[in-house]
Order: C-alpha cells, then sequence, then structure tokens
C-alpha cells in the first residue's frame, strides 16, 4: 500500500498541524532534532483489526522524526470504519500514544484495535442503538480509538496510559477495551 516514493512529513510540518491543545504535549518532544526522536520510542506499531481480521505492522516515523506518508496512508486505511469501510487522516499525536502504550507493555504485542475511525453515520446509529457513543465523539474526527492488548489486564493498561498523560484515557472493561484519543488529558 505504500508509494513506491514516499514523501516524508518534517516535525515542522507536523506541529503545524496539531491542534493548539495538542501542541502542549508535542511541546514537550519537540526539543533539538536529536534530543527530540531520542524521546520518543521506534516510530512502528503492530496492529490487529477484530472486525477485519487484518493485521499491519507499519514504521510510521523515521529515527530523526519524519514521518512517511505512505504509512501514515496504511495507518488510516487500516484504522477505517469497519462499518462503511470510509476512511479519514488519523490524528499522527493519537498514532504516537499508541505507540507509547504499546512500547511501555511491552512492545511485541499487537494492540487490537476494537474501534478506530468511526464515520458520522456509523456513530449516529451507535447513539440510535443505546451504545455509550459519544454524539461529538473523537472517533469522527480521527481523533480515537478503542483498544486492548491479550495478556495484558485492562486495569494495566489504564494505568499506563494515564501516566503517559497524554490525551483521553477511558476504560470500558464490560465491553473489554480502553479507549485513547488525542484530545485534552482526561480520564473516564
Amino acid at each position: 500500500m505504500s508509494s513506491n516514493a514516499p514523501s516524508l512529513w518534517s516535525r515542522r510540518s507536523f506541529l503545524r498541524t496539531v491542534t493548539a491543545g495538542a501542541a502542549l504535549t508535542v511541546a514537550r518532544l519537540a526539543l533539538p532534532s536529536h534530543a527530540w526522536a531520542s524521546r520518543l520510542p521506534d516510530g512502528r506499531v503492530s496492529l490487529y483489526n477484530l472486525h477485519t481480521d487484518e493485521r499491519l505492522s507499519v514504521t510510521y516515523r523515521t529515527e530523526s522524526g519524519e514521518y512517511d506518508e505512505g504509512a501514515l496512508s496504511e495507518l488510516n486505511h487500516f484504522l477505517r470504519c469497519h462499518h462503511t469501510n470510509e476512511t479519514t487522516t488519523m490524528d499522527v499525536q493519537l498514532i504516537e500514544f499508541v505507540n507509547l502504550v504499546q512500547r511501555r507493555i511491552g512492545g511485541r504485542r499487537d494492540v487490537y484495535i476494537v474501534s478506530g475511525y468511526r464515520s458520522p453515520e456509523y456513530n449516529e446509529q451507535l447513539i440510535k442503538m443505546g451504545t455509550r457513543a459519544a454524539r461529538h465523539s473523537y472517533h469522527v474526527s480521527g481523533q480515537a480509538v478503542d483498544v486492548q492488548i491479550p495478556g495484558v489486564p485492562l486495569r494495566t493498561l489504564r494505568e499506563v496510559a494515564l501516566r503517559l498523560g497524554c490525551g483521553g484515557v477511558g476504560y470500558y472493561p464490560r465491553g473489554k477495551f480502553v479507549h485513547l484519543d488525542s484530545g485534552p488529558f482526561r480520564h473516564w
């Protein structure tokens, strides 16, 4: 799925695209080039989508901190709405959050995606069905995923995500997932 000559995003172009609330988290990481890259784990995630039965292991960021657009496109497709097959541009800060969680827990385990992007129609359908989907869900804007990691208790996954302080963390033991989003830090 990667193009033959993927273009790369610089940290500068990435920083221009983040929201004001996200900029505070990124600012902690946006030190001089070498120091910045050394604070992040390698830019690689390994994912399994429970609804599509697909796996993806992809390097989306180089050691120097540049983002690979081809790899990000693969992630956008992988995290598509499983109900409508629609894609969106997933927030890179969310991908970094998932990467940090994966590395802190033991990076060789796949992160299982329960829900990624949701089309507005699918999100509305979930609301009508009485699920706990939010009307203005971060899933609809490509800023949230619901995850689990086999062999890792949900409480552990939640605690690791909370200690990172990167965004929203929701704990759903009945649904057997933890919600991660790139919005402001908060938890429920």
